[in-house]
Parts: C-alpha cells; structure tokens; sequence
C-alpha cells in the first residue's frame, strides 16, 4: 500500500512539473486562482449564514443551493475565458513561427492577463465577504486591487485599439 502511494505522489509531482514547465508564470497565477475561488466560495457562504442569522425574517438572506451553484457556474466560466484566451496566446506563437517571426515571446500572454484579472476579482470578492461577516476592511485595499484590475482592463483595450490608457 505505501508503494502504491508513493507511486501516486510521484505521479502528481511529476504531472505539476510538467504543467509548470509547460505553462511558465501562468502555472503558479492559476493554482493561486483556483485557491483563491475556493476562498470565495467560503468566505461566500460564511458572510451569508451570518447575514441569514441578523436577518431571520427575510427570505433572500442566507445561504442557498441555488446561488451556491450559480457562483460555482460563474467559476467555471471564468476557467473557460481563460483556456479561450490561453488559445489565442497558442494560435498567436505558432502562426508567428510559422510566419518566420522569431523574435515572439512563447510565453502567455492573454492568458496571463485573463488569469490575474480573474485573481484580483476573486481577491475583491473576499474583501466584500469579508465586510459582510463584520470584519472591518481597510478602504485602501478594495481601491488598490480595483486600481491594478482597471490597468489590466486599460491595458487590453489599448491592445485591441478600442482605446484606453497606455
């Protein structure tokens, strides 16, 4: 049994590594993510079983399957827009080789954007959940995170020429 175990472990080391190896920077932003989702939803249903217990009366208070699924629903689709966009980054590398262009980055790109604006929703979200359990929340924060999410978004529309600061 402990051989077996151990095979497994090497199996899931070996598995991360080449995921690492493969994805570069966007490896450690997506476990990041994942993590942080998972916080979300947590720190999501805390903050609604607390408003549930202040608010007995009121029916939309409260933690419910339904809204548990839509958030996971959410989660998913935020994982889909980013494989589309690590899709892109793909296309964008192999057409450019194709084309004799040698000097493009084989890194991500879209993705990595698409992954951290992703991250710093999820890190605003548990900021709000945070506020809902009671916990004070320093202003500061909420604005920084919001600050750096607005310059990703700036930055992708000043890229696809639709405007935006540079």
């Amino acid at each position: 049994m402990q051989k077996a175990y151990t095979v497994f472990q090497g199996a899931i080391a070996a598995a991360l590594a080449w995921l690492s190896a493969k994805l570069g920077i966007l490896f450690p932003v997506l476990v990041l993510l994942m993590v942080m989702m998972a916080v979300d939803y947590l720190t999501g249903m805390i903050a609604s079983k607390k408003e549930a217990i202040e608010h007995p009366e009121d029916p939309n208070m409260g933690w419910s399957s339904k809204k548990g699924a839509i958030g996971i629903f959410k989660k998913v689709g935020y994982l889909c827009v980013i494989a589309v966009a690590m899709v892109v980054d793909f296309v964008i590398v192999k057409v450019a080789i194709s084309l004799g262009y040698t000097g493009i980055p084989a890194t991500a790109m879209f993705g990595l954007l698409a992954a951290i604006w992703y991250l710093l929703n999820e890190l605003l979200s548990i900021i709000e959940n945070a506020g809902r359990m009671g916990a004070p929340v320093p202003q500061w924060i909420a604005k920084y995170i919001a600050v750096l999410k607005n310059k990703i978004d700036d930055s992708g529309t000043a890229h696809n020429g639709t405007g935006g600061s540079e």
